[in-house]
């Protein structure tokens, strides 16, 4: 409990001193909004070793492919909402549509060209998650998409959503499974963290 309210303060008081800072790149290139990205999501993820005692292990790095790609993961915590900056050169998440209109984090999402769903938009909010989706993979980037579309808890399941399905049905890049552990160390809705190590483990390609 003691790491976890170490590592609150820490994490609450980088987002904040970032979130501020962040808005000097707005008028820059998206490339300089990455790079802070990484940075944060570098510090934040690197910190729970020290604070938690919560460590990381990378399986399958082979399997990530070079350039565009999708990567379809499970989604159990907090963790994997950064931790693909540390693992890919250009990543694009795909979030709800919601997360863009907080201020401040909203403006870098959209700077950094986050790919937005309307989760209640139907077929018109899927074809334009699938355009974007397209756009970002014809420059090279590589796509996080959460079919399950919200987190969940480790050993349960959720249906698919069909966005993943309609990316792959459209796209000659390679799509990624993910699996991973993470909410067994951050469970969501949890303030309290707990030591372990999280594995992270990157699938071959679907055929």
């Amino acid at each position: 409990m003691v790491g976890s309210l170490l590592y609150a303060g820490f994490y609450f008081g980088l987002h904040g001193l970032m979130l501020l800072l962040m808005w000097l790149l707005l008028p820059l290139p998206r490339s300089a909004m990455q790079k802070a990205v990484r940075l944060w999501a570098a510090a934040t993820t690197w910190t729970l070793k020290p604070l938690i005692g919560l460590r990381y292990e990378v399986r399958g790095a082979e399997n990530i492919p070079v350039g565009a790609a999708v990567f379809a993961s499970k989604h159990q915590s907090a963790w994997e909402t950064a931790a693909f900056y540390l693992f890919l050169t250009d990543p694009v998440y795909v979030l709800k549509k919601e997360l863009l209109s907080i201020p401040f984090w909203g403006w870098y999402a959209r700077k950094a060209e986050a790919i937005p769903v309307d989760r209640t938009g139907g077929g018109a909010a899927l074809k334009a998650m699938v355009r974007a989706a397209l756009r970002a993979l014809d420059l090279g980037r590589q796509v996080i998409i959460f079919p399950e579309g919200t987190r969940t808890a480790p050993g349960t399941r959720r249906p698919y959503h069909p966005g993943v399905t309609a990316v792959y049905a459209r796209t000659s890049a390679p799509v990624v499974p993910v699996a991973l552990n993470s909410g067994v160390f951050w469970p969501r809705r949890r303030f309290r963290k707990y030591p372990g190590t999280v594995i992270i483990e990157f699938l071959p390609a679907m055929p």
